[in-house]
């Protein structure tokens, strides 16, 4: 897939490298440009972290579009290297961390700091999104008090599951891709 490009902001109209093979499922640009829509200015001086960063795409457009910091976490050996060149292209290296290891085993432990977004999108059909959005809700300093957590999966993966900390806030839905947002519930 050579269409992977940069939608707004510092590195607009950049084309990205797609990761080698059919391990990851680049977002189109059409929810790329939805997702960002939806959080407009709340961008500019985020902190993120893509949790099943794949090539790096998600994270990038913040960066572009203001975000202060992206952490990308990924476990594919060749979707790092593609990260790293990604981030060069665009020039956005030294606003990102790319950092190789579990998402789960991420998410298990302490968290180093708190993220206003955090975006899953894990390999599909395997309930790896209600498991990572299941541990930051048991982990919820993973989030800014006011953060957000960014799940993208395919519609028939939707499922309810049992929060304590988080509330879906919204949906949306473009073809065979579903967002769905999460806050952190307000402490009475």
């Amino acid at each position: 897939m050579s269409g992977l490009r940069i939608i707004s902001g510092t590195a607009r109209g950049m084309r990205i490298q797609a990761v080698p093979g059919d391990t990851t499922r680049p977002v189109t640009d059409r929810v790329k440009e939805s997702l960002f829509n939806i959080l407009s200015s709340d961008v500019r001086g985020s902190i993120w972290l893509d949790l099943f960063a794949g090539t790096g795409s998600i994270g990038i457009e913040a960066l572009s579009r203001g975000a202060e910091y992206v952490r990308f976490n990924e476990m594919n050996r060749l979707a790092i290297q593609t990260i790293h060149t990604n981030l060069e292209i665009t020039r956005l290296k030294a606003k990102g961390q790319v950092t190789q290891g579990d998402a789960f085993t991420l998410l298990r432990s302490a968290p180093d700091r708190a993220y206003d977004y955090i975006y899953i999108a894990p390999p599909q059909y395997k309930s790896m999104w209600s498991e990572a959005l299941q541990m930051v809700d048991d982990n919820p300093g993973w989030l800014s008090e006011d953060g957000w957590a960014i799940v993208q999966i395919h519609p028939v993966e939707m499922e309810e599951i049992s929060l304590i900390n988080l509330e879906e806030i919204d949906r949306r839905k473009y073809g065979s891709t579903l967002l769905v947002f999460y806050e952190r519930k307000l402490a009475v």
